[in-house]
C-alpha cells in the first residue's frame, strides 16, 4: 500500500507574529512546526503500513525551511518525501491543491492520501477538498476513527453537536485527520538520525507548470488582531449578573 501524507510547515501557535508590510509577517525569528493535525495523518499512515506493508511518502508545499518539518515526519516512520518550494508565506489553497495534484500524478497516485482536518495558520479548510475534487476521488474530513478492509475505508467523523457520522469510501480517497484518531509518536534518537539519510526530493512550482502569481485568492491587507481588554467580573445574584450583562452588551458593546 502506498500512502501519501500532505504536511504543512506552519508557525507555532504560541509564537508572537509581527506584521511586516501590507501582506506579510516577520518570520526569521518565528518558530515553525508541523501542522498539528497533519501529525495525526502521519501517524495513521505509518501505523497502517507497519501492519500491511507499503510506503509512506510525505508531500509538502512550502519554503525551503520546511525541510525541518519534513525530517520530523520522516523520523516518525515515513520513507521519503517531496518538497515543492515556494517563496510565498500565503500560497492560496487552489494553487496548493494544484501543486499537490501534480506531484502525486508525477510520483504515481497512492492508495490513500492523508491531510490534517485543516491548517492552524490560515485555517481555510479548503485544500483537501480541492485536491480530492481535482483527482476525482472521495474525501471525508475530521476523521477520528478509521478502518481499512477489502479496499474500502470506514471513517467515523465529527459532525457537530457531539454527533458522529460513519462513512464508507472506496480507495483511493482523501482522509482529513483530527484529534482522537491516534496519538502521534515521539521519534526516538535513532529514528531522528535515520531520517537525516532519507530522501527529500525538491522541486519548484515552475517545474510543475504552476505560476505562483495566478492564485484565485489575493491577499490585499494583513493586520494584527486588536488586543482584547481585560475581563470584567460580575457580582451579586444570578439575576443581578444577567441584568448587568445585558446592560453591558447594549450600552457598552452595542451588540444588542
Amino acid at each position: 500500500m502506498k500512502i501519501c501524507v500532505c504536511v504543512k510547515h506552519v508557525p507555532d501557535t504560541a509564537a508572537t507574529i509581527k506584521v511586516a508590510g501590507d501582506t506579510g509577517f516577520e518570520d526569521e525569528d518565528v518558530k515553525f512546526i508541523s501542522n498539528p493535525y497533519d501529525e495525526y495523518g502521519v501517524e495513521e499512515a505509518v501505523s497502517l503500513v507497519e501492519k500491511q506493508g507499503g510506503e509512506v511518502v510525505i508531500v509538502t508545499v512550502g519554503k525551503a525551511a520546511a525541510v525541518s518539518t519534513i525530517r520530523g515526519a520522516l523520523a516518525m516512520g515515513a520513507h521519503r518525501a517531496i518538497l515543492v518550494k515556494t517563496d510565498s508565506q500565503f500560497l492560496d489553497s487552489d494553487l496548493t491543491a494544484k501543486a499537490l495534484k501534480a506531484v502525486l500524478e508525477q510520483d504515481g497516485l497512492p492508495d490513500m492520501i492523508f491531510t490534517g482536518k485543516g491548517s492552524v495558520d490560515t485555517e481555510s479548510f479548503q485544500t483537501q477538498y480541492r485536491l480530492a475534487k481535482s483527482l476525482g476521488i472521495p474525501i471525508v474530513n475530521e476523521v477520528s476513527t478509521l478502518e481499512i478492509n477489502d479496499g474500502k475505508a470506514r471513517a467515523h467523523r465529527e459532525s457537530g453537536g457531539g454527533e458522529k457520522q460513519i462513512i464508507e469510501l472506496g480507495l483511493p480517497c482523501v482522509i482529513g485527520a483530527t484529534k482522537g484518531l491516534n496519538e502521534p509518536r515521539y521519534p526516538k534518537f535513532p529514528d531522528i538520525m535515520k531520517a537525516k539519510k532519507k530522501q527529500i526530493k525538491e522541486m519548484d512550482l515552475s517545474e510543475l507548470g504552476i505560476d505562483p502569481t495566478q492564485g484565485k485568492v489575493i491577499m490585499e491587507k494583513l493586520e494584527s488582531a486588536t488586543e482584547r481588554s481585560g475581563a470584567k467580573m460580575l457580582g451579586g445574584s444570578v439575576d443581578d449578573q444577567v441584568t448587568e450583562l445585558v446592560k453591558i452588551l447594549k450600552e457598552d458593546e452595542k451588540v444588542l
